[in-house]
């Protein structure tokens, strides 16, 4: 019998088929899902232990999939694989680091999807902040650890580091580009 639940939500018959086929058999049962509107069905369903989404579907895109999914948390834990055959559809709303879920491009092989299912299974342990602004002293009044609250901001000044590192470098590019033309 299998023991864990993975919820495909793809439009492509390929796609689903060769998720199934990647995965070590008798270990998954593969719920599939054809756009975001079944997507978003089968998870309040079936509570899966993993979801793969592909970012572009009929009806109700990948990016309002994972929208509420984030909404909500019953669901937020549920670890999560965004695919996509071009990254840059995905960047565009959601900024990288990707934070929650980890990203696989289409097409994948077998070591992909597993190294990407292993990234989300740990990505979604990670702590999630709170919704509301909450200080840290009201945090440790409520029974927070004070020092995880540190580590999770400490987390986010290095990926906003990070972004504007990857948004001077870009700044510099253009600059060229710029200067180049103008020359």
């Amino acid at each position: 019998m299998a023991s864990h639940k993975i919820l495909v939500i793809d439009d492509s018959r390929v796609i689903r088929a060769r998720v199934r086929e990647m995965l070590p058999k008798g270990n998954f049962e593969v719920i599939e899902a054809t756009d975001g509107i079944e997507g978003i069905e089968a998870i309040r369903a079936q509570k899966p232990n993993l979801i793969m989404l592909d970012f572009l579907l009929p009806r109700m895109s990948g990016y309002e999939v994972y929208e509420e999914i984030q909404g909500d948390p019953a669901f937020q834990n549920i670890p999560l694989v965004m695919m996509s055959g071009r990254r840059e559809e995905l960047t565009e709303k959601i900024q990288e680091p990707f934070e929650f879920f980890e990203f696989i491009e289409k097409p994948f092989e077998q070591k992909e999807l597993i190294g990407a299912i292993k990234g989300a299974m740990a990505k979604a342990r990670k702590v999630r902040p709170q919704k509301s602004a909450v200080s840290v002293p009201a945090a440790s009044a409520v029974g927070v650890d004070s020092s995880a609250e540190v580590a999770i901001l400490q987390k986010q000044v290095e990926a906003l580091t990070k972004d504007v590192a990857a948004l001077k470098a870009q700044s510099n590019k253009i600059l060229a580009f710029i200067k180049k033309k103008l020359a």
